[in-house]
């Protein structure tokens, strides 16, 4: 097993766009020739467009883009602008009298970053379509991972700086990566247990326990759905909407292994499982390699490295 580029996966274009200076931004993954697509919810609170979609039950089998940003449901608009990019270029579900941009959409709560009135919209969307043409996106604090924060048990005041992370592998043919926006209320956890961010003391400077924290008190808490971790699985085996739908709920033991606590109320963890390519490989194996994939990513999103 060989640590590869996520965009070496092939037939994707991943692009980002994002305003620092009022603390949000947009994450897309761009497929021209269509991906199978599934995904998984397990957070309370998810702000998420079009994933009935993903159903196997409905009747489009692929989507041509998936978007990760913030601005909680209002960023859910921006999707616009990544349609009329592809719609430019004549990509979409063939309905007869025009070609319909498929796009998914899920989105992190990073409102009280700095700026809650400024959030992705079509123009920003738009600039990271542009910039994914490129395909050489960064880590970090970046694109959807612009406003990302961990450790929010007490709010603002005591939690870390994330972001977005990346991490892909090859076996064989076989490759499968993983990108996330790592916006948790939780802390997060390298391999071997050590905690590399999260909730902090008053000052900033030390590290509080979150677990032990929260059950300080056992009565019914007033945690406002403001997190939210996501991301997707990508692999170039060949998969149908209902095997990546496995896959997404395996990628989610990831965010399960290195983030504590995880899948609350207060969180909208969202996974996603795109299908890129043709290998044919067990669906076992790369829901297990789903997992520690995202498990990387994770990390990568607070430990950046911007390969």
């Amino acid at each position: 097993m060989k640590e590869i580029k996520i965009t070496d996966i092939g037939n994707i274009n991943i692009g980002n766009a994002q305003d620092y200076e009022k603390g949000t931004g947009i994450t897309v993954i761009i497929a021209k020739e269509g991906m199978a697509a599934g995904v998984d919810i397990r957070g309370g609170g998810p702000a998420s467009r079009e994933t009935p979609l993903l159903d196997p039950r409905m009747q489009a089998d692929k989507i041509h883009a998936l978007v990760l940003s913030g601005g909680s449901a209002y960023g859910l608009d921006a999707a616009g602008g990544v349609m009329e990019y592809l719609e430019e270029r004549d990509i979409g579900f063939d309905v007869g009298v025009a070609k319909v941009p498929l796009v998914c959409q899920s989105c992190i709560f990073d409102l009280g970053y700095k700026d809650p009135k400024t959030r992705p919209d079509k123009k920003m969307a738009y600039a990271a379509c542009i910039n994914s043409e490129k395909n050489e996106p960064r880590e970090g604090s970046v694109g959807g991972g612009t406003g990302a924060t961990v450790g929010k048990l007490y709010g603002m005041e005591q939690c870390q700086k994330s972001g977005l992370g990346m991490y892909a592998v090859q076996i064989g043919e076989l490759k499968v990566g993983a990108i996330v926006i790592v916006n948790a209320f939780g802390d997060v956890f390298d391999g071997k247990g050590n905690k590399i961010a999260g909730l902090t003391d008053k000052n900033g400077t030390g590290s509080l326990d979150f677990r032990e924290e929260m059950l300080k008190s056992l009565e019914p808490k007033n945690l406002f759905t403001g997190n939210t971790t996501i991301g997707a699985v990508i692999t170039n085996a060949a998969f149908d909407k209902s095997m990546l739908c496995k896959i997404a709920s395996m990628g989610q033991n990831g965010l399960a292994r290195r983030i504590d606590p995880v899948h609350t109320m207060a969180d909208g963890d969202s996974v996603y499982a795109l299908s890129l390519g043709d290998v044919k490989a067990d669906i076992n194996i790369v829901g297990t390699l789903g997992a520690y994939v995202m498990e990387m990513a994770i990390e990568r999103a607070v430990r950046p490295t911007n390969k």
